[in-house]
């Protein structure tokens, strides 16, 4: 096992160098809008997990996916080539649900946010049901005068 230090600096790395070589070098049609978002690497140095999104719909994520597969050779190769390390790590695409995932917490928060409009709306108009102050207050001697 590796310091986490190393291993953050390494993921860091691999990031800078698969974000530049897809913007440099991999000339494939298929990949889009690409862009990196992560890189996690394991304890051992051994496996990093690339995460990536894609700007697009659904038919040009699988073009993009497939032209990562097809050009993570090459991505690997220079990746071992710039970081000097002794076993260059075996590279996994993976594409991030991150976006995915804020806009469906944008969605949560804005019915919410209904929700309290509605809320808020009842509440203007209503009036309590009791007296306006129901709470005891102490005897006082204009009280005990009446």
């Amino acid at each position: 096992m590796v310091d986490a230090g190393r291993a953050r600096r390494l993921s860091g790395r691999i990031k800078q160098i698969v974000a530049t070589v897809i913007e440099t070098q991999i000339k494939d049609p298929r990949l889009g809008m690409v862009t990196i978002t992560d890189v996690r690497v394991t304890g051992d140095l051994h496996d990093a997990t690339v995460f990536y999104t894609v700007y697009g719909d659904e038919a040009e994520r699988a073009a993009s996916a497939a032209a990562l597969e097809s050009a993570k050779g090459v991505l690997r190769s220079e990746v071992g080539r710039q970081t000097g390390v002794r076993f260059t790590p075996t590279l996994t695409f993976t594409l991030d649900a991150l976006p995915d995932n804020a806009r469906h917490i944008d969605d949560l928060l804005a019915v919410a946010a209904a929700a309290d409009a509605e809320v808020e709306a009842a509440r203007r108009g209503a009036h309590p049901a009791g007296e306006a102050d129901p709470y005891r207050k102490p005897r006082t001697v204009d009280d005990e005068a009446e």
